[in-house]
């Protein structure tokens, strides 16, 4: 059996800058024509996209970031019916997943303390340690002139929602579970329980980092943060099981958040080998990612 999903976006606009935020958002959508599509063929997803985002971005190249947009050749796969795992697996520096326009959640920054990735210290993107360029849909471009998302993609949700409350399907993780955000049922069983933003279970350590850049834990870091069980809605892989509209009769699903991870840093699943990354991870900041003391990736 095979059903398919073509959906072609083009899509503009104009919005108010986001305080923190070096990139105004007043750059029209690209000049290339956003193309994404999204077809089930027996037990596999299989989407295609140039990853060209349907919405206005910030000015690339620019401040912090110097690369453009360009488009890429997407082929990812992922189960339609996936299965959690006996076992969290980290990100990397490998996409997480990508979003229903065809753009990529691609959370991890390529950006190390004092330029040295063996420091253990990595820069996070949406903490402030480093301007990276980001603008105000949480997102900047690889050398590559790959666009990709490290937060909430607030054009996308708007469109996507019309800019009411909702919960609404954004995209596919790499292990096949769907992506949500940031809207979920208070009552996990009852998607049609009232509505309320999600929250991570994530927060700043205390105390001062014990190596490396040294200072009081402040969030500038990934290794800045830890998770506690209970302290808010979702588990460590920001998500958490039951029912959504398109699963009624429940699943395990993500969860795009406001504060840290914003997008997972763990999968569920087992991810599909066609997100996972090799060689060298591509950069998105000041230096393209080309730190002098990097080390090529595992």
């Amino acid at each position: 059996m095979k059903t398919t999903l073509v959906l072609f976006f083009v899509w503009a606009a104009t919005a108010l800058a986001h305080p923190g935020h070096e990139e105004l958002q007043t750059v029209p959508a690209p000049a290339t024509a956003p193309e994404v599509a999204i077809a089930v063929e027996g037990a596999k997803r299989l989407i295609r996209a140039n990853g060209i985002p349907d919405h206005a971005t910030g000015k690339f190249p620019g401040r912090g970031n110097p690369n453009k947009i360009a488009p890429q050749r997407y082929g990812f796969s992922v189960p339609v019916s996936p299965q959690r795992a006996a076992k969290t697996t980290p990100l990397g520096m490998s996409p997480f997943g990508v979003a229903v326009n065809g753009v990529v959640f691609d959370p991890g920054a390529n950006e190390w303390w004092n330029d040295d990735r063996s420091s253990g210290w990595q820069y996070e993107a949406l903490g402030g340690g480093r301007n990276l360029g980001i603008d105000t849909e949480h997102a900047h471009v690889q050398p590559n002139g790959a666009y990709h998302y490290h937060g909430m993609p607030a054009a996308l949700l708007t469109r996507l929602t019309a800019g009411k409350q909702q919960m609404v399907l954004v995209g596919w993780a790499a292990d096949g579970f769907p992506i949500y955000g940031p809207w979920i049922p208070t009552e996990a069983n009852d998607v049609n329980s009232a509505l309320k933003r999600a929250m991570p279970s994530y927060r700043v350590k205390g105390g001062n980092r014990p190596d490396g850049p040294g200072g009081a834990h402040d969030g500038k870091f990934g290794q800045d943060w830890e998770y506690v069980a209970g302290t808010g809605d979702l588990d460590e892989c920001n998500g958490r099981v039951g029912q959504t509209p398109e699963f009624p009769a429940g699943t395990y699903y993500y969860v795009v958040t406001d504060g840290y991870p914003f997008v997972s840093r763990l999968w569920r699943g087992t991810p599909d080998a066609s997100f996972l990354r090799r060689g060298p991870p591509p950069g998105g900041g000041p230096d393209g990612g080309k730190g002098k003391k990097q080390k090529r990736a595992p």
